[in-house]
């Protein structure tokens, strides 16, 4: 049972470690080290890292939220620690 336990917190450190980096690169490094060479493509009349800054970083993080909670809801049933 506690082999289990470890897997199952491996596997919960592992996700959020990627959804992590995802988020970092996505806000600090196309809204912040990238801004400029993202910004010779428009979006709706605003360069691309100007967006990724200001919008892009935030549209990111709610998916990842919901990524998240879908990936744990998976995760529980094949350990066994679900709630119904």
């Amino acid at each position: 049972m506690d082999n289990k336990a470890s897997e199952y917190w491996r596997a919960n450190i592992r996700l959020v470690s990627i959804l992590l980096v995802i988020w970092f690169v996505v806000s600090y490094g196309f809204g912040i080290i990238l801004a400029e060479p993202l910004n010779t493509i428009r979006v709706g009349g605003v360069g691309l890292g100007f967006w990724f800054a200001q919008q892009g970083s935030i549209y990111t993080f709610v998916v990842l939220i919901f990524f998240y909670a879908s990936r744990m809801s998976k995760l529980d049933r094949e350990f066994g620690v679900h709630e119904d």
